[in-house]
């Protein structure tokens, strides 16, 4: 089977890309080659991809000695790539949901970290990422294809428009670079949007010491949760008592009239860790 070709549209395999699934399938070999490249996959590497689709990056992954755990939600698909790499011996295919499955258990299962590269599909993109976050135990690093408009969120800083609370989230935990852009035109079926490489290293720990990752994460999204809001009144819809928070903010130094967009995580991790010990 021919890798990066429009194969799609050939009728010989009767597969539609489905728009359930969010499929738009890479083309471009060069693109991939790109991939690959800064994936500087070493042998004993596992690695994971999410949304295998027809495995042309699957292939190029193969060829560089990489052990591939290839996940493909699309039966008709799962079955293709069955077919193709049916000689392949480091290689599993799993027919399953990316959303669901436990991390934790496969990187057990595979006695390594995973190493993630993939090209997401884009209808889980943001929810899969949470995932990967709350599973970070279980991976040694990503490089991942995603709408540009999501890697520029989650690369974005304090005070710009994409900043928000996945840039947060990621930010505590993460190194992140975009590597490159892609255009819609290295895709089948085209999207209406243009794509980008992103890297996400783990850091050894977080960058900043959070008290209550759970409060944390309601701070947070509180705060973005109506951009126009300023924090005191965002805040409101903590299960905090308010006189407890307008305390906060006066501790941490932080006006209660600024919007969340505009708070650094050292400031949320610094708010929520003042809120946490006022309930003592």
């Amino acid at each position: 089977m021919p890798a990066f070709k429009n194969s799609m549209k050939d009728k010989n395999y009767g597969i539609s890309p489905k728009k359930r699934f969010g499929q738009n399938f890479l083309t471009d070999r060069n693109i991939a080659l790109k991939i690959v490249r800064l994936a500087d996959i070493k042998p004993d590497d596992v690695v994971l991809e999410i949304g295998a689709g027809q495995g042309a990056l699957t292939e190029l992954l193969i060829d560089k000695g990489a052990k591939v755990i290839a996940v493909e939600i699309d039966k008709a698909l799962f079955h293709l790539l069955l077919v193709k790499f049916s000689d392949v011996k480091d290689i599993e295919i799993l027919n399953e949901d990316a959303l669901k499955i436990s991390y934790k258990r496969l990187s057990e299962r595979a006695g390594s970290k995973l190493k993630v590269i993939a090209n997401l599909p884009y209808n889980i993109s943001t929810a899969i990422l949470f995932k990967f976050l709350e599973e970070r135990e279980a991976f040694s690093g990503f490089l991942l294809m995603l709408q540009k408009e999501v890697a520029e969120r989650i690369a974005a800083k304090p005070r710009c428009k994409d900043y928000g609370a996945l840039s947060v989230f990621i930010r505590l935990l993460m190194d992140v670079k975009i590597e490159f852009k892609v255009p819609s035109s290295a895709f089948y079926p085209e999207p209406k949007v243009d794509s980008a490489v992103i890297r996400l290293n783990i850091l050894d720990k977080p960058r900043v010491e959070v008290d209550d990752i759970d409060l944390f994460r309601k701070v947070v999204r509180a705060s973005f949760n109506q951009r126009r809001k300023t924090l005191s009144n965002a805040l409101k819809a903590l299960p905090v008592p308010h006189n407890f928070i307008i305390k906060a903010f006066e501790k941490a130094g932080i006006d209660p009239n600024r919007r969340g967009e505009t708070l650094s995580v050292e400031e949320f991790a610094k708010l929520s860790n003042i809120i946490d010990r006022s309930r003592e």
